[in-house]
């Protein structure tokens, strides 16, 4: 497998995560996004969206990263990222989509962009832009957390699910956008735990060959 990826895209760094707790190794291949290097002709011949994650395998290659993340949940199954449970599978999902639908897509790099580009904001603003939608996000889940009883260390249980992968590279962007975090303990904790496992650390975006 090639991972085409960027060593600081959220996207990226959950797809990492996961390859990791599945036991998988894949080739990194970096995609420059400060240079525009996912809008080349060369880039984009293999994602036509020209977006990072991006999986080659088999000769097919897989792009969005909920769509690989479930695929690699479907091909992979050991150890399971999801519940058996339908209502439990649910509330893990619920968890992850808070941040894959309502906090990340407006915050990502092409969003901020066109903040700074054609609206003229400066990165004071880009961070209370960030900060607002990171903090209503994060208020929702810190709620869902405080509310199981039952789980462990993580989001759910007492073993990393779909919902940690989608929460530990949001909180790296929170810390980068200058978010306080102070708030949300419940979620502190879990990415606390979560650094504690090798899978994450390795998924990190300093330990990137891209990084720096």
């Amino acid at each position: 497998m090639k991972l085409y990826s960027f060593f600081r895209s959220g996207t990226s760094h959950r797809l990492r995560i996961a390859l990791n707790l599945k036991g998988l190794d894949a080739d990194y291949v970096p995609v420059d996004l400060r240079t525009e290097e996912h809008l080349r002709p060369a880039f984009k011949a293999l994602n036509p969206q020209g977006l990072v994650p991006a999986l080659e395998h088999g000769g097919r290659v897989l792009i969005q990263s909920p769509a690989i993340i479930e695929w690699l949940e479907e091909t992979h199954p050991e150890p399971p990222l999801l519940p058996r449970d339908p209502d439990e599978c649910a509330r893990v999902r619920a968890l992850a989509a808070i941040v894959g639908c309502d906090i990340h897509p407006i915050n990502n790099r092409r969003i901020l962009e066109t903040l700074r580009r054609q609206f003229g904001a400066d990165e004071a603003a880009v961070n209370v832009w960030c900060a607002s939608w990171i903090g209503a996000g994060f208020e929702a889940i810190e709620a869902l957390l405080a509310a199981d009883k039952a789980r462990g260390d993580f989001c759910f249980g007492h073993a990393p699910t779909l919902a940690d992968v989608y929460l530990v590279p949001q909180v790296e962007s929170a810390r980068r956008f200058k978010v306080d975090l102070s708030p949300y303990p419940l979620i502190r904790a879990v990415d606390e735990a979560c650094a504690r496992l090798d899978a994450f650390r390795r998924a990190a975006p300093a330990q990137q060959p891209d990084a720096g």
